[in-house]
């Protein structure tokens, strides 16, 4: 089992898992997850890699925070944690909403991220996803986005039932298991918990305008690789591709959105040579 610790960091106290010893990588997590996203890669890395995986701020079990959930926050929470472990480089791998921070981590601080991957996610506003968004954003972004406190209270009291429709669509079908469920569960249950998650979506668009002030003057130049599956597909790779100087992109087939959870054994082959 990884070690849980509490660590300080501008402002919010993460929560993190870490297990392992050697080169470090970043976990971030995504919606509706918890660090326990990374069960599966981090039982495995662990073997070579120190493996840090943080609930985001406001996420899980890290503290709550009025404000700071767009990507440009999240990406200095990242790099403040490493400092606080004494890591000056690292992997960075994220997912849905961990990917716009990563991204922005490594093209704030190339001197800090070795390597970097993203998945199943999209930046901001950035040319390439035209064909993804044909027809609009899913359609629970605009919900979560709402007047503060609506779609909260429209949820609290059927949590539950809210976070396993992502985990069954995430995963085709197949959903969690259910120690991994009942945690992702515990970790939205509640209004508190539901608006801190919900305060991410609010803050996209401020996300989307870091996004773009960045790539207006600056290249990624850290050796990337961007992983699709279904529904993302190849759009994140297509946005990333004018702006980045080194990128692989792959599409793991029969695979739902929360590929560390569906499809972990492919995911693990592709991050293998990649990370070495």
């Amino acid at each position: 089992m990884p070690e849980l610790r509490r660590i300080p960091v501008n402002g919010v106290e993460l929560n993190v898992a870490l297990a392992g010893s050697g080169p470090a990588v970043l976990l971030l997590h995504g919606f509706p997850h918890t660090w326990e996203l990374w069960t599966d890669i981090m039982a495995d890395l662990s073997d070579r890699y120190l493996v840090i995986a943080p609930d985001l701020r406001g996420f899980g079990a890290s503290s709550g925070a009025v404000s700071g959930y767009d990507a440009g926050t999240l990406a200095e929470d990242a790099a403040a944690l490493l400092t606080a472990l004494g890591v000056s480089s690292a992997a960075v791998v994220g997912i849905d909403a961990g990917t716009p921070p990563a991204f922005l981590l490594a093209l704030r601080h190339p001197g800090l991220v070795r390597r970097l991957v993203v998945m199943e996610s999209l930046l901001g506003r950035l040319p390439g996803a035209e064909d993804f968004l044909a027809d609009g954003p899913p359609w629970w972004f605009g919900f979560h986005a709402a007047a503060p406190g609506l779609a909260e209270t429209v949820l609290e009291g059927h949590e539950a039932a809210y976070i396993e429709w992502f985990l069954d669509a995430g995963t085709l079908g197949n959903g969690v298991r259910p120690d991994i469920r009942d945690a992702f569960v515990r970790a939205y249950t509640g209004s508190n918990a539901l608006g801190r998650a919900f305060s991410y979506y609010r803050a996209l668009p401020k996300s989307a305008l870091q996004i773009e002030q960045a790539t207006a003057t600056a290249r990624l130049t850290v050796p990337t690789m961007a992983l699709g599956a279904r529904p993302v597909g190849r759009a994140l790779e297509h946005q990333l591709r004018p702006i980045t100087d080194d990128l692989t992109g792959h599409v793991i087939e029969n695979c739902g959105h929360i590929i560390p959870l569906h499809r972990p054994q492919a995911l693990l082959a592709l991050l293998h040579p990649f990370l070495a």
